[in-house]
């Protein structure tokens, strides 16, 4: 009887060890599943951010830029320089399906990616975590190539009114293989020569665009003002924005979208987009004040187009920037750079007698440039530890040489611009012709490029 009793305790003693490894196993199972639904809940909202930044980028190309832009201009060239912006939309976008992604950003060399990702081989829904490790490589590849569609078309502001259609797609076809490809990887690509975080030789500080974007499409902006020389009657003849209002609106539509161009190439939805957003915002603000001010000052009064074009130019400098500073420093960038470029529109451009006529090197050139520069001054670890906790970042946290590594990533950017600029345009010039005819600029590139008018009851 006693040996009877003792038997079920027996039974308990061997079956607990069983029942405490079932629920060790539950619970890593369910620590597993945890980290799963965890993992999978970030990639999607982070997703979805990047998604939503694609569409606000695209959206700075159209509407925003085709609406400023075709504000500036006089009324008989808005279709016409708003059909420059919405080609580039579509050309870029196969260009970039078929070579130009893998350029920019496949495997290659310290200048230029390879080909392995042409036709978009191996671009699949999965990461790539040299990127971003938790979006899928499409969606890296689609968000990127809203940046490749609106910088050939900041340069159309530079030749505004006079350049043929043809030729103005045959020579963004060669720019966005010989100038943006390299100088995107240079900076941003797998083993680029200027990449901060995958190891470039001078790792240049540029967290959306400022040398890749803005520093190429000024410079070549210019060197094209300058080969095709002034439109008929500049500037002796007066050649105002036709219509400040749709201007106005272009502009705002480019500060939202700007959002999702800064903000968006933190690549996730976390901190670093907030902080991003808000150097953005701030820097926009502090632009379009110390632009009118400087205009004030100098004008008497302060103009809408000022204030407009002081804020796209804060945009541009913050570029570089918006990933690295803190709130404060985003507003000096801004308020520094929206008086310089103040100056480079209204005093260097009468000095040099160019006609940019939008002042997209004004504005992009030169705001990007200094951008560039004050992106390496502002810098700061606590934003953003780009180069390892505890090491300074820009030079007001100790790091001269960060200043100097960007100067090398500008003085690329410049010479790549310059040189690739004027080889595209003297073989376009010397094969389809650069500039439209006399009686065609006269007439107006709505018509005659086009054959229809933006304001048929003007008639």
């Amino acid at each position: 009887m006693p040996m009877a009793a003792q038997a079920p305790a027996a039974t308990q003693t061997v079956a607990a060890p069983a029942s405490q490894d079932a629920r060790i196993a539950a619970l890593e199972k369910q620590v597993a599943d945890n980290a799963t639904a965890v993992a999978a809940a970030q990639s999607a909202g982070d997703n979805g951010w990047m998604l939503v930044s694609a569409a606000l980028v695209l959206m700075m190309s159209g509407p925003g830029l085709a609406l400023f832009y075709g504000g500036l201009v006089r009324k008989k060239n808005i279709l016409g320089t708003m059909m420059q912006t919405f080609a580039m939309m579509a050309v870029i976008t196969v260009l970039w399906a078929l070579v130009t992604y893998s350029l920019a950003f496949g495997t290659g060399n310290a200048f230029i990616g390879g080909l392995h990702n042409a036709f978009l081989h191996g671009v699949g829904l999965l990461p790539d975590k040299d990127y971003a490790a938790t979006i899928p490589l499409q969606t890296f590849m689609v968000y990127q190539l809203m940046f490749a569609i609106i910088t050939p078309a900041l340069i159309t502001g530079a030749f505004a009114e006079r350049m043929k259609f043809s030729a103005m797609l045959v020579f963004m076809i060669l720019w966005a293989f010989l100038v943006y490809s390299p100088m995107a990887h240079m900076v941003w690509g797998k083993g680029g020569l200027l990449n901060a975080t995958l190891g470039g030789r001078f790792p240049c500080l540029d967290f959306a665009g400022g040398t890749v974007v803005h520093v190429t499409s000024g410079v070549s902006a210019l060197v094209t003002a300058l080969y095709l020389g002034k439109r008929i009657g500049y500037p002796k003849i007066p050649m105002p924005p036709h219509s400040m209002v749709l201007s106005f609106i272009g502009a705002c539509l480019l500060w939202v979208g700007w959002f999702g161009f800064n903000a968006g190439s933190a690549l996730a939805a976390g901190t670093l987009a907030t902080s991003a957003f808000v150097a953005t915002h701030f820097a926009a603000a502090a632009a379009a004040i110390g632009w009118s001010i400087a205009e004030w000052i100098n004008h008497g009064k302060p103009s809408a187009l000022g204030a407009i074009s002081g804020a796209v130019a804060g945009l541009v400098g913050i570029t570089p920037a918006a990933g690295f500073v803190s709130p404060m420093s985003a507003l000096w960038i801004g308020l520094i750079v929206g008086v310089f470029c103040f100056f480079m529109v209204f005093f260097v451009k009468k000095i040099f007698g160019y006609d940019d006529s939008l002042d997209a090197f004004g504005v992009h050139g030169a705001g990007g440039t200094l951008g560039a520069v004050l992106t390496g001054i502002f810098a700061n670890s606590a934003i953003n530890p780009i180069f390892g906790a505890g090491k300074a970042t820009g030079l007001l946290e100790g790091n001269a040489h960060q200043v100097v590594n960007q100067v090398v990533g500008i003085a690329i950017a410049w010479g790549l611009s310059i040189v690739g600029t004027l080889v595209i345009l003297f073989v376009v010039d010397k094969t389809l012709g650069l500039r439209v005819s006399e009686a065609d600029e006269r007439e107006g590139l709505d018509l005659s490029q086009h054959g229809e008018e933006g304001y048929d009851w003007a008639h």
